[in-house]
């Protein structure tokens, strides 16, 4: 029986935060979070390592929200907006800009920064090259210091 409970509690917060960093939503973000944790215990995986398994379930967390972010069905309905009040408005600037990149770029960025993983352990999460990485955390910061300029 595998110890999804455990898992849940040793990393879901990551799993969360990143599913709700791709989709910018609550409602995706649980749908997402669930998905990840159903496929956890349904596939019962054995880890070497709990860096293992947190790396596991965040690109199990990555391959589901770029499925839920691709599905023909989420094209043809409209998105409720997520309404977050911060009181800090650097903060407020900040998600406002991450909510204007597209989504490979907040996942790279949110990875990087907010989980504290290099370009390498990256690139193994999201099925993608080390330097593919790395051109994308160059674009997204260049991005978000444009954005960030224009809310100044």
């Amino acid at each position: 029986m595998p110890d999804t409970a455990g898992a849940v509690e040793r990393c879901g917060a990551a799993v969360y935060r990143l599913a709700y960093a791709m989709a910018r939503s609550r409602c995706d973000a649980d749908d997402i979070f669930q998905e990840v944790f159903l496929r956890c215990h349904r596939s019962a995986p054995a880890f070497a390592t709990p860096e293992h398994e947190r790396a596991w379930l965040l690109h199990v967390t990555a391959n589901c929200a770029r499925s839920l972010l691709a599905s023909p069905w989420r094209r043809r309905t409209v998105p409720l907006e997520d309404v977050y009040a911060y009181t800090d408005p650097a903060a407020s600037a900040v998600d406002d800009a991450l909510a204007q990149l597209p989504g490979k770029y907040r996942a790279v960025i949110h990875l990087f920064y907010y989980e504290g993983y290099q370009t390498e352990e990256i690139a193994r999460i999201l099925g993608r090259s080390p330097s593919t990485v790395r051109a994308q955390l160059t674009r997204a910061r260049r991005k978000l210091r444009e954005l960030l300029k224009e809310e100044l």
